[in-house]
């Protein structure tokens, strides 16, 4: 099992452009199929992983490997998800100057941005579809609704700290909820 953790997010960080929000559905992927947990567990461990310091993705990848095989297992899927991006910034930085200036460069990086946006609001999607939140309208998905707008108003608009607004999201959600 550790070295399919290991082999299963080392190949995902591998490929995972665009930061954590982007590579969930690929982690989910890999998870769903590889049958180590259903939709709706993997979706509460990215709501807890959403919710914990650092990177989410890697967040993911130590709760899953923790989940399949302890301790050891959390441990072999952060250090499998970060050693890709740890050994291609390395390599990269080594050649950044030269890099930074090639045409060919600017224009594959600019070619990635609108993929890494469509990955995000993928992963947006699917996660709204997975906790119910895109299902049938009734009250509790119109309150969710609710929470979601005002949480991204005042992110966007209002400029206000996403901890704050993470805060306030839980209160109103405990005293809706509870």
């Amino acid at each position: 099992m550790l070295w399919l953790l290991f082999k299963t997010f080392f190949l995902t960080g591998l490929v995972s452009f665009g930061g954590g929000y982007a590579i969930i559905p690929v982690i989910e992927t890999e998870v769903v199929w590889q049958g180590w947990m259903t939709t709706q567990k993997f979706t509460d461990i990215v709501a807890i992983a959403g919710m914990s310091p650092g990177p989410i993705a890697t967040n993911t990848a130590v709760f899953t490997g923790y989940q399949m095989a302890g301790w050891a297992g959390a441990a072999i899927s952060a250090l499998a998800m970060v050693l890709p991006s740890l050994i291609l910034v390395l390599i990269v930085a080594s050649f950044f100057n030269r890099l930074n200036h090639n045409r060919v460069m600017k224009s594959i990086f600019y070619g990635l941005r609108p993929v890494v946006i469509a990955l995000i609001l993928f992963a947006s999607v699917k996660f709204a579809l997975s906790t119910g939140m895109a299902a049938e309208v009734n009250l509790h998905t119109a309150s969710l609704t609710g929470i979601f707008i005002m949480s991204l108003y005042s992110l966007v608009k209002r400029g206000t700290h996403p901890a704050y607004v993470i805060a306030m999201a839980g209160l109103v959600g405990m005293a809706f909820y509870s």
